[in-house]
């Protein structure tokens, strides 16, 4: 395994650990869009269709587990908990990702390595991945009130994407 796969990984697992212990501890998801938050879910899930059909390896399979289930478990606080889901402000994470999701389906459907059903679904989410963030920036942008936390969220996804590319 490459070290800078190695590092955006842990960079990544990181930055949902700020989040989850920020949301947690403060029982507030104030500054975080839920849109990105099932943009992201909606990227594991199309990209990691493979765990049904192929074993890579431990790691791989543990990673891709861990990043479905958190942020499942991240999209399950804003939504349903009793006390975090109160702080959630649906009329300021008001990005349409519908301008995201269109182009990035258009794209995978044109502009894909082989034209099958899983291929088209992971470079799918290769695409919206690459601004799946971008409803979490207009949010933090719009209420111009970025916590420490949620700030160091965002630097740590801008981190592990960096890391990613090195990769490459």
């Amino acid at each position: 395994m490459n070290i800078f796969r190695f590092a955006g990984d842990m960079t990544h697992l990181l930055s949902i650990i700020v989040l989850l212990l920020k949301i947690n501890a403060t029982k507030s998801c104030a500054g975080v869009s839920l849109k990105t938050q099932e943009l992201y879910l909606l990227v594991f899930v199309t990209r990691y269709l493979d765990l049904f059909y192929s074993f890579i390896s431990l790691y791989n399979t543990c990673m891709k587990l861990i990043f479905i289930g958190s942020s499942g478990c991240i999209i399950w606080y804003i939504r349903k908990h009793k006390v975090v889901s109160q702080t959630y402000d649906a009329e300021q994470d008001t990005f349409r990702v519908l301008f995201l999701l269109g182009p990035s389906l258009l794209l995978a459907m044109f502009i894909n390595h082989e034209f099958s059903f899983t291929e088209v679904l992971w470079t799918f989410s290769i695409y919206l991945e690459a601004v799946a963030i971008l409803p979490q920036l207009v949010l933090l942008q719009r209420t111009k009130n970025v916590d420490t936390l949620t700030g160091n969220y965002v630097f740590l996804l801008g981190g592990y994407r960096a890391l990613y590319l090195l990769n490459w």
